[in-house]
């Protein structure tokens, strides 16, 4: 059986490499092009655990208000909050800000330039530090993600579940990785597997690695790479109460830094558990159901929140939370579950805001 050849993907890669906001592709690397490490990061952090499609508009939104990093370390927390709400998991979102500001405090504004240098920065773990080593500065260092995981659990037929084969499906990465062009071959593996290698339905006809494939030729890729079943996840239930001010100002908190959803605006109301919880309302007032409950998926577990929504008085003293005004408050600044129940709750008020 013949090895894989970095040569035969890059070949591929220069043809067919996907073109995205945060890139430098093959064409203007060969003319001396260099990747900013700062978008090479900015990229990476919100690419964990989120599709290209999804990250694609938020990154131009950063990129275009914080075109550096000493910009972005320069920007107020809610700010950046509030530009980050919807992209999810928002530890990202305080880890950005922390590492933003060490790049600048401690190393002038200029990222490590290694990989151990880079792993001492806030947020930025093995994969990260790898990826920006790499991409950003062409160093020899193997990035594995899931599209690699996939190609190299194909490439060698490997049967072991994830997460077990981690370990393995990094050796295997390594051994791969060339001295040249690293930065070029280790997006070419993820392009690979983004648009060839695929979940379902991989086009095996057309891979630059199809004849060295050993699951190709042994007709098991598209059950590859197999994986631990999951536990299900439990359901929590909880209560937002979303409360709306004559002159059209919203109750809303701000929520403690640590914890789900850490940092950002969101509405009064309950812990989430598995238990129904008790109504306790941060004020006074005639509180009615909005109809419907805000469901949201998060990594652990089903959300279920029920809406509760008020007409509050001018003088309304709550025990919780802040009025914010039209001009202080964007509901692009909520969260997704927090969205799903602001929605849910202008359907009810009698004139929507």
């Amino acid at each position: 059986m013949n090895r894989p050849r970095a040569e035969d993907l890059l070949a591929w890669y220069d043809a067919n490499a996907r073109d995205m906001p945060w890139r430098v592709g093959p064409s203007a690397r060969r003319d001396g092009v260099r990747p900013d490490p700062y978008r090479v990061w900015l990229s990476e952090v919100m690419l964990q655990q989120t599709t290209v499609a999804a990250v694609t508009d938020y990154f131009h939104r950063f990129t275009t208000r914080w075109p550096t990093v000493a910009d972005l370390a320069a920007a107020e927390d809610a700010d950046v909050m509030g530009e980050w709400a919807g992209l999810g998991y928002y530890a990202r979102a305080r880890n950005l800000l922390k590492c933003a500001r060490a790049v600048v405090g401690d190393h002038g504004g200029v990222f490590p330039t290694t990989r151990e240098g880079l792993l001492g920065l806030p947020g930025i773990g093995p994969y990260t530090a790898a990826a920006i080593s790499a991409i950003a500065y062409d160093l020899p260092e193997t990035v594995v993600d899931g599209n690699v995981e996939r190609v190299m659990a194909r490439l060698h037929d490997l049967h072991v579940p994830l997460p077990t084969s981690k370990p393995k499906l990094t050796e295997m990465a390594a051994r791969l990785t060339p001295d040249a062009r690293p930065g070029d071959y280790a997006q070419a593996v993820m392009d690979l597997g983004a648009t060839i290698c695929t979940p379902k339905s991989p086009a095996c006809g057309i891979c630059p690695w199809r004849d060295p494939c050993v699951a190709r030729t042994k007709g098991t890729a598209p059950e590859l790479p197999k994986k631990l079943p999951k536990k299900p996840k439990p359901v929590r239930l909880g209560i937002a109460y979303v409360g709306r001010r004559a002159d059209g100002a919203f109750l809303l908190q701000r929520r403690p830094d640590k914890g789900l959803l850490g940092g950002m605006l969101g509405w009064p109301g309950s812990d989430w558990a598995e238990t129904p919880p008790q109504d306790a309302p941060p004020v006074a007032a005639h509180w009615r159901d909005a109809g419907a409950e805000a469901r949201h998926t998060f990594t652990h577990f089903h959300l279920r929140l029920a809406v509760r929504v008020a007409d509050l008085p001018m003088d309304a003293q709550p025990d919780e939370g802040d009025f914010l005004g039209p001009g202080q408050f964007r509901p692009s600044d909520l969260p997704t579950v927090m969205r799903k129940a602001f929605d849910l709750a202008c359907a009810s008020f009698e004139d929507r805001p």
